[in-house]
């Protein structure tokens, strides 16, 4: 009996077989190659803003067989599309797209939503016989998608509390107070990351443990391979710059119109995101376009370094360089490595 590739016969005899297959379709690779990798159940691609990601998690997925699952915190809304640089409809290539377009602009990005939500979605494409693909630049969103982390509760009121403390005394004393109650906690957080340490503070009220027994600790839910890309930073600087000019070419001042319309100052989250604060005020007469451009500009590559700071330190992502010829290949490699 033949059996038709990517049918559900197909499928269900590599689920017997113990292994995942995904047939190469890129321009000029050797017809019908076949890439094994039986023991990666989830991919993920991180890395910088600008450096590339969207582009290869596309390859990746045509190649095998995968569905892509968003982990950038701003793409989750609705109507922020050139700002956020997220990929048009007519560019993924027929790929399902996971956790776009989920919020409206006046509604809070949730790390704990996002979890449920992207994990329910990760169940969903392995139920399908499909591959996960992660990805995004929003470092806690892919943690709290693929690591075994434990999201703490949050109560508004409690939090309100403390940030009306905060206020009134000081990041020093807030940090000090954390300090005696969870020293470990403090010492991993800096005294200039006042949300922290009201968060820290929050949860330890709220549970009655120390906020570090929370912490994220490098241990994948299931098996994954995450994949980085590279990127020199006076090369990235230069790709931030022409990134964020091409999208005040593209329209990005009638997005932001549109969107201040339909409420963006309203969510605490989307009306911060890179790109939109700057528009909003050149709106309001605050910045002109240029000022409103080099301060996006600025203001982006201070995220791409803490973006970097926070990928960097993790071994067990495999870094590729994001203009190596072969870097699709090169990525099916490191994935396909996982099962020997």
């Amino acid at each position: 009996m033949v059996v038709a590739p990517h049918s559900v016969q197909w499928r269900q005899a590599r689920r017997a077989a113990g292994e995942t297959w995904g047939v190469s379709l890129s321009p000029g690779a050797a017809a019908g190659r076949i890439w094994k990798t039986a023991a990666v159940s989830v991919i993920a691609v991180v890395g910088p803003t600008a450096s590339g990601k969207s582009d290869l998690a596309i390859e990746l997925a045509q190649r095998l067989d995968g569905e892509i699952v968003n982990a950038d915190a701003m793409q989750l809304y609705r109507g922020m599309d050139i700002g956020t640089a997220k990929l048009p409809l007519e560019e993924r290539r027929g790929i399902a797209h996971h956790q776009l377009d989920v919020l409206d602009v006046r509604q809070e990005a949730n790390v704990a939503a996002y979890q449920r939500e992207a994990r329910l979605d990760l169940a969903g494409i392995r139920a399908r016989g499909r591959r996960p693909i992660f990805v995004g630049g929003s470092g806690l969103y892919v943690r709290a998608a693929l690591d075994r982390l434990e999201i703490p509760p949050t109560d508004p009121e409690v939090r309100g509390r403390l940030q009306d403390e905060l206020a009134r005394e000081g990041i020093q004393a807030m940090h000090a107070r954390l300090a005696q109650a969870d020293p470990v906690a403090a010492q991993s957080i800096q005294t200039n990351h006042d949300r922290r340490v009201v968060r820290a503070l929050e949860v330890i009220e709220l549970t009655g443990r120390p906020f570090s027994a929370t912490m994220p600790t490098r241990d994948y839910a299931l098996p994954t391979i995450t994949i980085g890309l590279l990127v020199p930073r006076p090369v990235l600087a230069e790709r931030i710059a022409t990134r964020v000019r091409r999208m005040w070419d593209a329209g990005l001042l009638e997005e932001v119109r549109r969107l201040d319309a339909a409420g963006l100052r309203e969510g605490g989250t989307a009306t911060k995101a890179l790109g939109y604060r700057q528009a909003l005020a050149h709106l309001d007469g605050l910045l002109s376009a240029e000022q409103a451009i080099e301060d996006t500009i600025s203001s982006t590559r201070r995220f791409a370094r803490r973006q970097e700071s926070w990928f960097r330190p993790d071994p067990r992502i495999q870094w590729l360089p994001y203009d190596d010829p072969r870097l699709v290949e090169r990525a099916l490699d490191v994935i396909g490595s996982a099962q020997e």
